[in-house]
């Protein structure tokens, strides 16, 4: 049995699976598909325009195409069964990869939802207002200890591995607290180059938004389990998934338990699937314990 991991956003690159796109007519078709729900033509995006590329409105359905075709691709050419896959997970967007591709929403309601949910995240607040950054060097009991102590209106937005933690908050906080976490056992301080503080109280509007078009669409039963990125708990009852789903946009990304579920359970085999390879760094940050293989171009077929 093998489980497969979805990035998110931040692990797009220019060119990501074009050579997926001009060596298998399948990966062309789906890219095709794609564009057709979608109604924007994502290859031109990922393979030509950089700018776009970056824009929140655009990174997520690029991201999620990106993922979707490589692993269809992946499963037509290796011909893998449903029933080959244990458990599917995500990082934020990602986990709507894996949604999808576990067939446990349509290719066109996930395509929807996911160009809904970028323009609402890239139009949530005010440009410049909020902003995220990453704490290297310390696990998210260490730094929730620390915003607590000193009463730092800040949240944890993505709990990624012990040893790295990224903060979410108004700007100016991001900001003025960097020299604060640096004298306070914090080895490096990264601001991100993000247009909003994404899975924090700032999107919570936005959020309640994006539920009632989740609360809409028709999930389907079937054996493949999903762990959620809100509460770290491995589920295959699609009810939970779709109300885990709704809650997710703004609260913190339990990516360093859900891996360690993975674990508890048993798992031994990774497969990270989609562009870069950034979840393979993190999941041996938490375990060494798993063989992960990553596939993000044709030669890793």
């Amino acid at each position: 049995m093998t489980s497969v991991v979805f990035p998110g956003q931040g692990s797009q690159f220019l060119g990501m699976a074009k050579d997926f796109n001009d060596n298998f007519t399948f990966a062309k078709s789906t890219f095709e598909e794609i564009e057709d729900y979608s109604k924007i033509n994502i290859r031109n995006i990922i393979f030509e325009n950089d700018e776009k590329l970056n824009l929140t409105k655009f990174t997520q359905i690029c991201i999620f195409a990106t993922s979707y075709v490589i692993y269809k691709t992946y499963e037509n050419e290796k011909n893998i069964k449903i029933n080959d896959i244990k458990v599917m997970m995500g990082h934020s967007l990602g986990e709507y990869t894996a949604i999808a591709c576990s067939k446990k929403i349509s290719l066109k309601d996930c395509c929807s939802i996911l160009k809904h949910r970028g323009e609402l995240m890239n139009d949530a607040v005010m440009p410049n207002e909020t902003g995220m950054a990453a704490l290297i060097g310390q696990n998210a009991k260490f730094i929730q200890q620390i915003i607590e102590d000193n009463n730092l209106d800040i949240e944890i937005a993505n709990d990624n591995s012990p040893t790295q933690i990224v903060i979410s908050g108004k700007k100016n906080e991001i900001e003025k607290n960097k020299e604060f976490f640096l004298k306070n056992d914090i080895k490096k301080y990264v601001e991100l180059n993000v247009s909003a503080a994404f899975h924090s109280k700032f999107m919570l509007k936005a959020q309640n938004e994006l539920s009632e078009k989740i609360e809409k669409l028709d999930f389907i039963e079937n054996d493949i389990k999903i762990i959620s990125n809100y509460d770290a708990q491995i589920y295959k009852d699609t009810s939970t998934i779709k109300k885990n789903l709704q809650n997710q946009m703004a609260n913190k990304v339990n990516w360093t338990k859900s891996i360690e579920k993975l674990e508890e359970i048993g798992e031994k085999n990774i497969l990270e699937i989609g562009p870069s390879k950034v979840l393979s760094g993190l999941i041996n940050r938490i375990s060494k314990n798993f063989d992960i293989k990553s596939v993000n171009k044709v030669s890793d077929l």
